[in-house]
């Protein structure tokens, strides 16, 4: 197994993504209130097969060391996810997955996972309890199945993560959540606020104010948390840590350098190297969907190619999609004139789903810059 991590500051965006993401199938048992897939029971005929998914980690090898992602869907409803982790691994690729909370996930499944060089399991959390994950699952018994396989999982040795998604529907939770799982012994919890695509809705979404509030218990957490903190879809968390940083410093709280690359925002593999800076929708970010059609992330659906037809390193690097997003003096609103666009640039995909314009300003951030005042 080759086990190069490279650190986040080493990558070029700009050349080469920091994580790349692969839609292994649109099939899941659960139906999620809140899916960008809006997943299905059944795999569709015209998904990337084995010897495809193979080419597409060969090609994505050539960006360097990636972390690349198996999601879904669930990538359990394939019978070639093992061989495909195991591939991956060997070629040098750091490979991790985020399996649906169901049965599917036995302790045998998990062993094999991990003994085909696993580096990270995310599963998704949604909830204190069982009626508030379940009902935002779909399905009852996820929450069991869940707290299960993270301590199967555990047990084996295996990094975890939580993936939690912040919505109306479960921010009265926040605290409960907080608490339960600062106990469940895991590396990473990758807070996700709604992106209102595929079956999620607008009115799923809290507000900009309670995004800020979110932000602020996030950040108080991490001073403590035995785990690291990061946020999807809502890059403006990188702007409150600095904001919080600052202002220790300057009351003598702080004598460490503020550290806005590093702060508790990015993905960090087991041995903590790798904490992303400024990734965002096709800057540090790629996304490959189960047909394999090329996008910025899995939240903003528009495409630059297809896996099939078009070089995914060539899309990455030169498609005016890509290289727009990757310039933040292309933003527009009051983004284009933050102060902290470029750690921040605001969440490109919930700029497009509510606009229609990838480059408009993220409507829920509260924040006001200085030059827009």
């Amino acid at each position: 197994m080759i086990n190069t991590r490279p650190s986040i500051r080493s990558i070029d965006f700009n050349e080469s993504p920091f994580i790349i993401i692969w839609e292994t199938t649109q099939a899941c048992d659960l139906a999620c209130l809140h899916c960008r897939a809006s997943a299905q029971p059944n795999r569709d005929r015209g998904e990337l097969d084995t010897a495809e998914a193979k080419r597409l980690l060969d090609t994505a090898r050539q960006f360097g060391h990636p972390l690349f992602v198996l999601t879904g869907g669930d990538p359990l409803k394939r019978d070639d996810t093992v061989e495909i982790v195991r591939y991956g691994t060997s070629i040098g690729l750091r490979m991790a997955m985020t399996p649906s909370g169901t049965p599917l996930m036995t302790p045998d499944v998990l062993r094999s996972l991990r003994d085909a060089g696993l580096a990270r399991l995310a599963v998704s959390l949604d909830g204190s309890d069982a009626a508030i994950h379940d009902r935002f699952r779909g399905v009852a018994g996820s929450f069991e199945w869940t707290v299960k396989m993270l301590g199967a999982a555990r047990e084996l040795g295996l990094s975890t993560q939580i993936n939690t998604t912040i919505s109306s529907h479960n921010l009265h939770d926040l605290e409960p959540t907080m608490q339960l799982i600062s106990t469940l012994g895991i590396s990473l919890w990758s807070v996700f606020f709604i992106v209102p695509t595929g079956r999620a809705r607008a009115s799923d979404l809290i507000t900009a104010d309670e995004f800020e509030h979110v932000f602020h218990r996030l950040y108080d957490l991490s001073k403590t948390a035995p785990f690291d903190i990061k946020t999807t879809a809502a890059q403006h968390y990188r702007r409150v840590v600095l904001q919080r940083q600052v202002a220790e410093r300057r009351s003598g709280a702080r004598s460490e350098a503020v550290t806005p690359l590093t702060a508790g925002v990015g993905f960090s593999l087991a041995d903590g190297v790798g904490r992303a800076r400024g990734v965002n929708d096709g800057n540090g970010f790629l996304f490959v969907s189960h047909r394999g059609d090329i996008y910025p992330s899995g939240f903003l659906p528009v495409s630059a190619g297809n896996v099939r037809t078009h070089d995914l390193v060539d899309v990455y690097r030169n498609s005016p999609l890509f290289r727009d997003l990757r310039d933040t003096d292309k933003l527009e609103g009051k983004c284009g004139v933050c102060e902290y666009r470029t750690v921040c640039g605001g969440s490109r995909a919930r700029a497009y789903a509510t606009t229609g314009n990838y480059l408009a300003s993220d409507p829920y951030c509260a924040y006001i810059p200085a030059r827009a005042r």
